[in-house]
């Protein structure tokens, strides 16, 4: 299936930062919308989000992908602006814009990837969003940050910062959760499959879990790639028009 999109550039302030993200629309009338949330080290110009975004509009869904704070084309120094708490506010933030537009319905879903996918799921509930995806999404910090550590993947940053700015533990909110559909491989080792089933375990109905085979934490896998876009996509379709969160 193939479908006209609009490409804008759309902004925002969160804790005076500007926030920049691009805002992909299909041709159809305020459409339901997705909003991407990248991980760590990422940017809105993470593939899984482009690619995702022509799927959704390819459903006569809209999607926004941003770039937090100190990351792509947002304002602020990576070091000096990152932390857990700020990642929430750019997505409060974000979720806000949205909403005040009128080209864009009410209907929200969230996509979020490794640490995006925490973000995600740590204010779903009070963002009231309709439908969730998630891939690899860690549900605390500690072990995270213990595999960051033993991976020299810290980004050449002390390992203080991560303990400091990165520290949170979202179990309380996963039986608030629902409408959640759970990516996970099972090779990852940045963010252990034990996640995925934490989560899975404790959130609501409707819910699914699929766990991709010899999957890494950056889904390096095409066919992983399709299936998760695939699936994604068809997801949001089906669940966003049910009730949201409570």
């Amino acid at each position: 299936m193939k479908t006209n999109s609009i490409c804008k550039k759309i902004s925002s302030k969160s804790n005076g930062f500007l926030i920049k993200g691009t805002l992909h629309l299909p041709k159809s009338k305020r459409p339901p919308i997705v909003i991407g949330v990248h991980g760590l080290f990422s940017d809105s110009n993470s593939p899984k989000q482009i690619e995702l975004a022509k799927k959704c509009n390819e459903l006569n869904i809209a999607f926004f992908r941003f770039d937090h704070r100190g990351c792509g084309e947002s304002e602020g120094v990576f070091r000096d602006v990152t932390s857990f708490a700020a990642r929430q506010s750019d997505l409060i933030s974000a979720v806000k814009t949205i909403l005040s537009r009128n080209d864009t319905g009410n209907r929200i879903g969230l996509f979020g990837s490794s640490l995006g996918g925490a973000v995600c799921i740590s204010i779903a509930k009070t963002l009231k969003v309709a439908a969730l995806v998630t891939f690899a999404a860690p549900v605390r910090s500690e072990p995270l940050i213990e595999a960051l550590d033993k991976s020299n993947y810290l980004n050449n940053l002390p390992l203080s910062f991560y303990k400091t700015n990165l520290n949170f533990d979202i179990s309380d909110k996963l039986p608030d959760i629902h409408n959640i559909l759970i990516f996970h491989g099972d090779s990852d080792k940045i963010v252990p499959i034990s996640n995925a089933e934490e989560i899975y375990s404790k959130a609501g109905n409707p819910k699914k879990l699929i766990i991709q085979s010899q999957g890494d934490h950056r889904m390096s896998d095409k066919e992983h790639q399709t299936q998760f876009l695939n699936e994604s996509a068809l997801w949001f379709k089906k669940q966003i028009n049910l009730p949201s969160f409570r």
